[in-house]
């Protein structure tokens, strides 16, 4: 049995401005009707495997397990990271729960943030790298280079194993080259880009991270002493994984130990690093234009277009991104889009938000959309899933008015409940106690009209919460 292990840390900054920090390129529809990790998730559908554990922050909780739920795949499988430590520590603290849960498995370790065009390709590399792993051997996927990418690592092939499966043993990993060297790799036919996918027995990686950085095992198996459940998470120790070194798989232990392998996998693979790259695997028309949403064309060619919320026409653009949201627009070069994680620093130093949040904020029980705000005035468009329940909560600044446009509003003020319906609205003043529940069948939509002298989301003084916040 496959024990499926799914990380999905990471901002993905170079798609900015549809990732941000607190909806990054993972959870995001890229390519297809799923999410990428969605389609992570369904990738494994045929594989001898047991249900996948998500290594996920912190502040990503709630959307991992609405993604997970949303496939039927939500069982108490998400490892909440206090922090990023990188791959290694991530990886320890799957390994210590596979131990403890499947009686050591074979780890398939995946990044939420692929795209494998040709899942029967993709799976039958992993049935060819079992065979390996159950041999103690630590396998790599090492993807047939297409082109001289300077985005991506390279593994050196080393000499070729002997039996029926085809693999080698991993001569050396280098770091992205530049584009000379690159073109070098590609043409020798000995080089495979660095996938960061891998398929190795729990207690192995668990003795080799021992061995070579007994400092991160030690961390990670403090961390792992002290779990603690939550709702559809797994807590670990927080202030031991603090403790923990920041450092990757590769550096940690696959560079280190002399059971690395890599197995070639030819699948059409793509990290989807960057506008570019989507551009790359998504379907173009006649003039090999990617248009998504409402676009119009004139005599443009090689461009990718999204536009989310409104029309976005080009004259005369050619090979370039332009990439509409609904709180900012990027207009940049096609062969300079590596370049957008420097509008993204720009962002974090002028202080502002673009970066970190869009205008449509999902929490665990619904999601909410800041439509228009002001000086004392904030409006928001306010979903609320069937059956559930923001805080009990008080605001010290704000007023608030609530209107429903659709299903049914079970309100809490200062005690008193109360059931609204479409085109009913209820009156929040400053300081009363209430709460917000739907306790219909159909999703609750309702318009909250703020009014203060601060409209902050830190205003907020919850009493209870079903979902932990403070």
């Amino acid at each position: 049995m496959i024990f499926p292990v799914i990380m999905a840390g990471g901002t993905g900054s170079r798609l900015w401005p549809l990732s941000r920090d607190l909806m990054p390129k993972q959870f995001l529809q890229l390519s297809g009707h799923h999410s990428m990790l969605q389609a992570t998730v369904d990738r494994l559908g045929g594989l001898d495997c047991s249900a996948p554990l998500l290594i996920c922050n912190e502040e990503h909780r709630f959307v991992a397990a609405e993604q997970l739920r949303q496939i039927d795949q939500l069982n108490q499988n998400i490892i909440l990271e206090p922090a990023g430590r990188n791959t290694a520590p991530a990886i320890a603290l799957a390994a210590f729960t596979a131990v403890n849960k499947a009686q050591d498995p074979l780890l398939l370790v995946l990044a939420a943030d692929h795209v494998i065009a040709q899942n029967d390709k993709f799976q039958q590399a992993v049935r060819q790298a079992e065979k390996l792993a159950e041999q103690g051997l630590l396998v790599t996927f090492g993807i047939v280079p297409t082109a001289a990418e300077t985005g991506y690592g390279y593994i050196r092939r080393g000499m070729a194993l002997a039996g029926d499966v085809a693999a080698y043993r991993v001569g050396q990993f280098v770091e992205k080259p530049k584009q000379q060297v690159a073109e070098q790799y590609l043409a020798s036919g000995d080089y495979y880009w660095n996938s960061g996918m891998f398929l190795f027995r729990a207690s192995v990686y668990l003795q080799q991270l021992k061995q070579f950085r007994p400092d991160i095992y030690a961390a990670c198996e403090q961390a792992m002493a002290e779990v603690t459940p939550d709702l559809d998470f797994i807590r670990v120790n927080s202030e031991a994984f603090l403790a923990c070194p920041d450092d990757s798989v590769d550096y940690a232990v696959m560079e280190k130990t002399d059971a690395a392998v890599v197995v070639p996998l030819d699948a059409g693979w793509s990290d989807v690093g960057s506008w570019s790259s989507l551009w790359d695997i998504s379907p173009k028309d006649a003039n090999s234009n990617v248009h998504q949403g409402d676009v119009l064309a004139v005599q443009s060619s090689n461009n990718f277009v999204m536009a989310q919320t409104c029309l976005v026409a080009t004259v005369g653009l050619d090979n370039m991104v332009v990439v509409q949201t609904k709180d900012a627009v990027l207009v940049a070069a096609k062969d300079k889009v590596q370049d957008v994680k420097t509008i993204v620093q720009q962002l974090k130093a002028a202080g502002r938000t673009e970066h970190r949040i869009h205008r449509e904020v999902y929490r665990p029980w619904g999601h909410y959309d800041s439509i228009d705000s002001g000086a004392r005035y904030q409006v928001k468009r306010i979903c609320v899933k069937p059956g559930e329940k923001l805080s009990l909560q008080m605001h010290h600044h704000r007023a608030e008015h609530w209107i429903v446009v659709c299903g049914t509003a079970k309100v809490t003020v200062d005690g008193k409940e109360s059931l609204l319906s479409e085109n009913q609205s209820v009156y929040i003043p400053l300081g009363a106690v209430h709460a917000l529940e739907n306790p219909g069948k159909i999703p609750l939509e309702l318009i909250e009209v703020q009014s203060g002298s601060y409209l902050g989301e830190d205003d907020i003084v919850r009493f209870s919460d079903r979902y932990g916040r403070v």
